[in-house]
């Protein structure tokens, strides 16, 4: 027997902790796999994170995940968690993290299937205050995302513009301070790339070049101290004074 577990692998319909039916794999990462599942006694759909134990000695790490969506349950931005199952497989104690199931679609495949890439101006705004608004109420509570990026958004559209999903929240031994003015940092990475990266950005209007800054971090955070900044900017936002 190995000493660890590389792979769970799970197919369709196995059982998990006696209580839901594996339906599909939905990704894996460094710490482990998402599944989506199906309570077997409700029908209800569910995701199920399954972490390696090499990746979560002591259940440490998927310990630490669970209280932090706990503790972001009124964040309408974080998915609600509902509970910690602990599975013994090939002889590992295994930690099961089963939290609401999000229909959607992962932000990458959404910009992918836009003519080159990319997504227009007005749409990238309300992508850009969709995810403002959900990552200041992270940050309110005392927290933050840790890695932002396309593969960890769930987007559904909502209207003139977007309800967001992040997933796979991380937890860094630096300040929460630092970890917070990383969180802006990353969110105008992700809006450079929805709205084309480099080869677009010498023809973005002048108000984009505004919030983007060339993504020059000093520049970011001088002019955003907070997301709340950021927020704000973008309500109050007026063409034409930034040229």
């Amino acid at each position: 027997m190995k000493n660890r577990i590389e792979e769970f692998a799970f197919k369709e319909g196995r059982t998990i902790a006696g209580r839901y039916t594996v339906v599909e794999k939905l990704g894996s990462g460094w710490e482990g796999e998402v599944y989506k599942v199906q309570e077997m006694h409700t029908g209800i759909m569910r995701a199920a994170k399954l972490f390696y134990p090499h990746r979560n000695e002591k259940l440490k790490v998927s310990t630490r995940y669970a209280r932090k969506l706990n503790k972001l349950n009124n964040c309408p931005i974080v998915m609600n968690y509902h509970s910690q199952e602990i599975l013994n497989i090939k002889g590992f104690k295994v930690a099961c993290l089963v939290s609401e199931f999000i229909e959607g679609e992962i932000l990458s495949n959404f910009i992918k299937r836009h003519r080159g890439g990319r997504i227009g101006v007005f749409q990238g705004l309300h992508l850009l205050y969709a995810l403002a608004l959900g990552v200041e109420s992270i940050h309110l509570n005392g927290e933050y995302h840790g890695d932002l990026h396309l593969d960890n958004i769930i987007i559904r559209r909502a209207g003139l513009g977007f309800d967001l999903k992040v997933i796979d929240m991380h937890h860094w031994g630096d300040s929460k301070k630092d970890n917070r003015d990383e969180d802006i940092i990353k969110m105008m990475h992700l809006f450079h790339e929805c709205l084309g990266s480099h080869k677009a950005y010498k023809n973005h209007p002048a108000e984009i070049k505004h919030i983007l800054k060339g993504l020059k971090r000093s520049l970011i955070l001088k002019e955003f101290k907070t997301v709340s900044h950021l927020r704000v900017h973008l309500e109050t936002l007026n063409w034409g004074e930034n040229g």
